[in-house]
């Protein structure tokens, strides 16, 4: 008998240690994709000195960049459904890699549709900004804010909320822009245009990342 009790505990442990082993961090969902930026950088490395996109989809599928921002040295590291600490898992890998002279930010929308706060982004803000400033003391980080997609209209208060949160710190801190698209994305009644999302209403088309195009310009200088 006690001998069929250890048997089934150590079936048990086993058990739970093949499921540890096996379950997947949030963000192991992402390591393909990791993967793929960096096979690309293997068989072309990258230009130096670029501006760096870190983020989420609105990154990830910004197709028509190069026609967008001609003549601007670019590396677009975004991923389909980042979140802020997705991005701070893999900053050695997509981040300290490139050695950029600007960092442009665009995440949280999906935290905020996750269910963290403005508080938690905030803070998750402050600790990107200081791994960056370990390496790279000067240069400009641009945080993009959410945008104000009709898919997600129902969160629009959190993302404001959020928008608001980092915009004040920003404006406290040298070095650091904020790339206000929220107001920019609404008609004149404060609702959100149709006329610039795909059809999930919650990913811009072209026209919409023209608006992030306007915006973006004057922070990043003459084109290099």
């Amino acid at each position: 008998m006690k001998n069929r009790r250890l048997l089934r505990c150590a079936a048990i442990l086993a058990a739970a240690c093949s499921g540890a082993a096996t379950a997947q961090s949030p963000s192991d969902r992402y390591e393909k994709t990791v993967q793929a930026y960096e096979a690309v950088d293997k068989a072309t490395p990258p230009p130096a000195n670029p501006i760096l996109l870190v983020g989420d989809s609105q990154f990830y599928r910004w197709k028509t960049l190069a026609e967008d921002l001609p003549g601007y040295t670019i590396v677009n590291r975004g991923i389909d459904s980042f979140q802020f600490l997705d991005i701070l898992h893999f900053y050695d890998r997509l981040v300290t890699p490139y050695h950029p002279r600007m960092i442009v930010l665009h995440v949280g929308g999906n935290d905020i549709h996750n269910g963290r706060t403005s508080a938690q982004l905030l803070g998750d803000f402050k600790i990107f900004v200081a791994r960056v400033r370990q390496q790279y003391p000067k240069i400009v980080i641009a945080f993009s804010s959410t945008t104000p997609g009709p898919g997600r209209w129902e969160e629009a208060a959190k993302r404001k909320e959020a928008n608001e949160a980092i915009r004040r710190y920003v404006a406290t801190q040298e070095n650091l822009r904020f790339i206000g698209l929220w107001d920019a994305m609404l008609t004149s009644d404060g609702k959100p245009r149709e006329d610039i999302w795909v059809a999930d209403r919650v990913h811009p088309n072209h026209e919409g990342y023209l608006i992030r195009v306007r915006l973006m310009k004057p922070l990043l200088g003459d084109p290099r």
